[in-house]
């Protein structure tokens, strides 16, 4: 299996992006998250024509989560449980091969006095109790997605400049460590423990030309499948490209 996760910041505009990821990679299962779009505008007929299936929750100018399956999933949940859930534009769950595989979109934050950065930590708090209702540790399983926090200080630029930030306050960072505890493994690092590597640079003072950037989209499996994982990479390609979402794939590849 070869699962991607992508932060579009648009679907509508980085469409053929996508696609065209999609046709060279021939991922098995394709996480997207921000794809900033009501469901009713969402781009159906051009993924099924790009040979996927697509669940997808979103809403107009901001939020939204998708996920391309090559095969029809055998299970789809949107939110954080079962039945109407208003956090469905932030997870959604689908079941592939078995294997569930939770595409999330955790919130960013804002400042770290605001009432959205304690959000953000009661967040992780309610994914720690999903994951430990909906999952088990010891079998297969998979979460993925734009999780908005730096873990260590290797997947920031100059981390001593931003201990304030939202991605890597120490709060953010300890939230995010007690909600992989549960039993997860971050696929990237198992990999290449000592490998400066970004997934997000923003648009201003020329960031990704300087590498000023921030490792905050991650792939995380449970121990039966990390030690299945044979490759994880992030492709830096399509950042350097013009009208490029700010974000860039991150794939892992499992036997």
């Amino acid at each position: 299996m070869k699962i991607a996760t992508f932060n579009v910041n648009s679907i509508r505009q980085r469409l053929p992006t996508v696609l065209g990821w999609v046709s060279a990679h021939k991922p098995d299962v394709m996480c997207l998250q921000e794809t900033k779009v009501p469901d009713q505008d969402f781009p159906v007929e051009a993924i099924q024509q790009a040979g996927y299936h697509v669940a997808f929750r979103g809403m107009k100018g901001y939020n939204g989560v998708a996920t391309l399956t090559l095969r029809p999933p055998e299970k789809i949940i949107y939110g954080l449980h079962e039945g109407p859930d208003n956090e469905d534009f932030r997870i959604i769950q689908t079941v592939v091969d078995g294997i569930p595989i939770v595409n999330s979109y955790v919130p960013q934050g804002y400042s770290i006095e605001s009432e959205k950065y304690i959000y953000k930590l009661a967040w992780f708090r309610r994914l720690r109790a999903y994951f430990e209702t909906a999952l088990d540790p010891k079998e297969p399983a998979i979460w993925v997605g734009d999780l908005n926090v730096a873990p260590e200080p290797i997947d920031v630029y100059h981390p001593e400049k931003r201990v304030n930030d939202p991605d890597f306050h120490i709060d953010a960072r300890k939230a995010f460590q007690e909600t992989a505890a549960w039993g997860f493994v971050d696929v990237y690092r198992q990999l290449h423990p000592d490998t400066v590597q970004y997934t997000y640079w923003d648009y201003f003072r020329s960031s990704f030309q300087r590498n000023f950037g921030w490792r905050i989209d991650h792939i995380m499996v449970t121990a039966p499948m990390a030690k299945r994982c044979r490759a994880a990479e992030v492709d830096v390609e399509p950042r350097g490209k013009a009208g490029a979402s700010d974000h860039t794939p991150v794939w892992a590849e499992f036997d």
